[in-house]
């Protein structure tokens, strides 16, 4: 099993051998502690649980300071559980540490982040729809999104209508991006392309589970 919880520190460009310009962006990925290792037998699936970025342990609760000094492990204020397949976890022990080294450039990961929160949005700019005319009597609806509902029969607007709502803020995955740098001195990966959140954004990564032919 391969995963790591990282920091989204921002974009920027590298050049490769034939001088062309690849748009990466640089995660600080790790280090990253193995908090606990969930069992079939005990816990009813199999997954490994990692834990990143030090704190302050006044900013942890007792729950959370007793669960990680049970293996001698620092105040962490992440913890995200990476599935794994039935004895993918017997290579995991609790209280061992992971560094970006486990993956190599060249591969490919998927990135799971928490998008950008836009706030409450009309549907023009939620959906893409297109705008009405502004002539013929219409002062102040050219951005409504029109009719939502039925006449006598069914009589109601239908669950799953797109209308204005808030806009982001939502857990998105974006597969099959390209590990293009691995620095482990300063714990740096850089994927090709862009991934949710803003900077400082908590992601995860884990090897893409569609890879690419």
């Amino acid at each position: 099993m391969k995963g790591m919880i990282g920091k989204k520190v921002g974009m920027t460009q590298i050049f490769d051998e034939k001088g062309n310009a690849i748009p990466v962006t640089v995660i600080q990925a790790g280090p990253c502690y193995v908090t606990q290792v969930r069992a079939q037998d005990r816990d009813g699936y199999v997954a490994v649980q990692l834990g990143y970025s030090e704190t302050k342990p006044s900013r942890l609760t007792q729950g959370q300071l007793g669960h990680l000094r049970r293996n001698n492990l620092p105040a962490l204020r992440h913890l995200r559980e990476f599935r794994v397949r039935e004895g993918g976890s017997a290579e995991f022990t609790e209280g061992q540490e992971i560094k970006v080294d486990v993956f190599n450039k060249g591969e490919f990961v998927d990135i799971i982040g928490t998008t950008k929160g836009r706030g409450f949005a009309g549907a023009i700019k939620r959906h893409g729809f297109h705008r009405g005319p502004k002539t013929h009597g219409q002062s102040d609806r050219e951005r409504a999104p029109g009719s939502v509902g039925q006449c006598q029969f069914p009589g109601k607007t239908l669950k799953g209508q797109r209308m204005a709502g808030r806009m982001g803020n939502d857990r998105v995955t974006i597969q099959n991006l390209e590990v293009m740098l691995v620095d482990v001195e300063r714990n740096l990966l850089a994927v090709k392309g862009s991934i949710p959140g803003t900077k400082n954004g908590i992601v995860m990564i884990r090897p893409a589970r569609r890879a690419r032919r």
